[in-house]
């Protein structure tokens, strides 16, 4: 690491917007208009996009990519090592996309494995002290409340949103526009367009107000709503009711995407479709 009147930065606007006890690393890449503020440590091959801003103290290791447009608060640690016994110090990645917020003492980990990756799209807000573990997928869109914690290898889908205090283990999925109640302990997948809540978490109703907000059309909401009531208000059991909404519910784009991750839900072990069965 260098201070960063020795790193030789090409971009003279972009030297204008670091402060003087910022720490970059030589090789690290900034875009035009990136602001970089006290006490801050860029570290090797890090690159950060057209007009991310990044507050006091913030350090970012290497292999991390930081798209544009991203507000990065202070004392947020991205592409610090994964928390794998398993991790023997092999090059892996943090991935992060454009216009996220990532609030005050946030951790991202980066993957364990050769050449793979941590992601998190765009969009995105993750709240004050938030986790990210080792490996995780994120989509776009997402909330999630203060101190929610997400361990290695989970799928987080588009515009899920996460009350405060929530833990998800791993190889958790959550499907697209699913809501987690707060102080939820999140143990199995969580299907598309459900709301859950609990300690473990179970499914208690459709989010039909992000439905709504996605303008998922009243035809669909209404097929979504049967299939909900026989998954989990009748006596049915699970092929029971999924035989049951493919013969009885109008088909939809989205009836389809929920009832192919219900069914790949059996294929894996323990509620979780990205853990396999163990020998």
């Amino acid at each position: 690491m260098v201070p960063v009147s020795e790193a030789g930065m090409k971009n003279a606007e972009v030297a204008m917007a670091i402060h003087p006890s910022a720490i970059i690393h030589p090789s690290a890449e900034l875009g035009v208009g990136v602001e970089i503020g006290p006490y801050c440590v860029i570290g090797p091959d890090v690159r950060i996009g057209d007009g991310t801003r990044i507050e006091s103290r913030v350090i970012v290791e290497r292999f991390t990519t930081i798209g544009r447009n991203c507000l990065i608060c202070t004392s947020a640690v991205l592409g610090g090592l994964p928390q794998d016994y398993k991790f023997r110090g092999e090059r892996s990645f943090l991935d992060i996309g454009d216009n996220n917020v990532i609030r005050e003492f946030c951790t991202i980990h980066r993957a364990s494995g050769e050449e793979e990756s941590t992601t998190i799209g765009d969009n995105n807000m993750l709240m004050a002290y938030c986790h990210i573990g080792h490996n995780c997928k994120l989509g776009d869109g997402i909330t999630m409340a203060n101190m929610v914690g997400i361990s290695g290898h989970a799928l987080i889908e588009d515009r899920v949103v996460f009350g405060g205090m929530v833990g998800v283990h791993q190889n958790v999925r959550i499907g697209k526009l699913a809501m987690v109640g707060g102080m939820s302990k999140v143990c199995q997948d969580i299907p598309p367009f459900m709301m859950a809540d609990g300690r473990p978490t179970k499914v208690y109703d459709l989010n039909v107000i992000g439905l709504r907000r996605s303008a998922v059309l009243p035809r669909v909401r209404a097929g979504l709503r049967q299939a909900y009531k026989l998954l989990y208000r009748s006596s049915l059991n699970i092929s029971q009711a999924v035989e049951t909404i493919e013969r009885d519910v109008e088909p939809s784009e989205e009836l389809d995407y929920l009832l192919d991750f219900i069914k790949n839900i059996r294929c894996g072990h323990h509620g979780r479709q990205r853990e396999h069965p163990r020998s």
